[in-house]
């Protein structure tokens, strides 16, 4: 298979594209492996550049014939890997970043769903959910959610008025333990509405 054609050069490049090298140029003034001066040099080129010609050069002073290495990323905070700031940039997912992370969180909310309203996100949170903050995230918000379905399910029943909203209650339960398993997988955030949060 032959490489890129003498055209390639010529290929205006995305933002992405630019975003990529900076990483690069930061990761080797990280390493010491450039100064200030040439730190600045690099990236003002890297920001600036409007076809993968001017890119290139760069790279190959980072590297020369080297395999291209991956970029330094700074260690990711568990807020960070959420993401409950306001925006998101290239630098930590708020999701989960494996199949793994995403079927355990979905667990959290799934598990109530086969008798372990509690034990299931709990169990879940203190063990998955030390190494992985997305889990972790979603178990907690499940358990939270559990905790004021069974608070809620013992205060309406001491009313008249709990005897036909107390199996609505659980209805609506089990219809938002399976959004929010579905959330889950699909690596996102999710909130359970009217939900008492004592554990964090």
């Amino acid at each position: 298979m032959s490489g890129p054609g003498p055209g390639h050069a010529e290929l205006r490049v995305s933002n992405q594209d630019r975003e990529r090298v900076v990483e690069h140029v930061q990761a080797a003034y990280a390493e010491g492996r450039l100064d200030k001066a040439e730190f600045d040099d690099r990236l003002e080129r890297a920001m600036t550049a409007r076809v993968h010609g001017d890119l290139m050069p760069i790279m190959n002073e980072l590297y020369g014939t080297q395999p291209v290495r991956p970029a330094f990323q700074p260690p990711v905070t568990p807020q960070a890997a959420y993401g409950h700031h306001g925006h998101h940039g290239h630098l930590g997912r708020r999701g989960g970043d494996t199949g793994a992370e995403r079927l355990g969180a979905a667990a959290a909310h799934m598990l109530p769903l086969v008798g372990l309203p509690v034990l299931g996100p709990a169990v879940m949170m203190l063990t998955a959910g030390k190494t992985s903050p997305y889990i972790r995230a979603h178990a907690v918000e499940a358990l939270n959610f559990q905790l004021t379905l069974i608070a809620a399910t013992i205060v309406l029943a001491i009313t008249v008025v709990g005897v036909v909203l107390t199996p609505l209650l659980w209805i609506g339960g089990v219809v938002l333990s399976v959004i929010g398993g579905v959330a889950a997988m699909g690596d996102g955030d999710f909130r359970y509405p009217l939900t008492l949060r004592p554990v964090k």
